[in-house]
């Protein structure tokens, strides 16, 4: 809701999202959670203790959460208590969005624009055509493929409102103005999220040994009336089971930590929507986590940074 006038967010929040979404978000969560906690935590903490153990103590390796705990200012008070003098921003999302990259670095910015001394700053940038990031997906998805041999693997993506990422085309006159417009990153939207969410997809396919007529891309997790890019996941899935579908893998690229939106929304619902549909089993492929790839991966990313 970032891009929508004061007046409509608040008719937004207060008539349609607050009467209803936290009840539906509570009972959602109390189907994933653990006895450490919410999944994401867990498994962000994880990654960070391995990352961690992985550059060694002269990096001081912080999880924070753009809302709730761990806070941003509560990481950047003991960071400064280390005597930190750089900073290396992470955004664990390998996809550009404002709404969530662009928010999260927002908050940081923030903060530190209220110090006295405020330290050198460098950020990941997105990371969704890297080998790093690619390799390791393929890492935890391979040995899912192998198991189920699917029918059909889809790559489900989160969800914008199409209005934002025609927000990011500098030119007015690429995205989402035709059928073709994310089938190459061009420089009219080498930011726009589901350009770049097309591109994760192009780059797994071969490296998976994917037949790509056998793939499809979709985006979940839609809110509101407002039009989402397309297709539509919850959509998809009947329809591939309508032709004859019976075995479904599904990719999260756009997440690199198991959370509601993997575990409940496509491991439980989907699955669900597809069996009902006629399909036979859907299979969730785990997301990165903490797996011995990508923290490989990730140390690979960061290690210009920290140079």
């Amino acid at each position: 809701m970032l891009d929508v006038n004061p007046v409509s967010r608040y008719a937004l929040l207060y008539g349609a999202i607050l009467p209803f979404r936290p009840k539906q978000s509570a009972l959602a969560y109390a189907k994933v959670w653990t006895e450490a906690g919410s999944p994401l935590l867990v498994h962000s903490r994880a990654l960070a203790a391995a990352l961690q153990a992985r550059l060694g103590e002269a990096v001081a390796v912080e999880v924070v959460m753009r809302y709730g705990e761990p806070s941003i200012p509560a990481a950047l008070a003991r960071l400064e208590a280390r005597d930190c003098d750089r900073l290396v921003v992470a955004p664990l999302y390998p996809h550009y969005a404002a709404s969530s990259t662009g928010s999260s670095l927002e908050a940081i910015y923030t903060q530190l624009a209220r110090r006295w001394v405020v330290p050198s700053v460098r950020v990941l940038e997105p990371f969704y055509a890297t080998d790093a990031f690619l390799d390791a997906f393929v890492a935890v998805g391979r040995p899912v493929l192998d198991d189920l041999r699917p029918d059909h693997v889809l790559f489900s993506y989160h969800g914008l409102p199409e209005r934002q990422v025609q927000r990011c085309d500098r030119t007015g006159a690429h995205c989402l103005k035709s059928a073709a417009c994310c089938d190459a990153i061009v420089t009219a939207n080498r930011d726009c999220y589901r350009a770049q969410c097309f591109a994760t997809t192009r780059a797994l396919v071969p490296r998976l040994g994917l037949d790509a007529a056998r793939t499809t891309t979709s985006f979940q997790s839609r809110l509101g009336r407002t039009p989402w890019i397309k297709p539509y996941t919850d959509e998809i899935l009947p329809q591939l089971a309508a032709q004859g579908c019976k075995r479904l893998a599904v990719f999260c690229p756009a997440f690199v930590a198991d959370c509601l939106e993997t575990l409940e929304e496509i491991g439980m619902r989907a699955s669900e929507t597809f069996r009902q549909a006629g399909g036979e089993e859907l299979r969730l492929v785990p997301s990165l986590n903490a797996s011995p790839a990508w923290v490989e991966g990730l140390s690979q990313l960061l290690a210009p940074l920290l140079a």
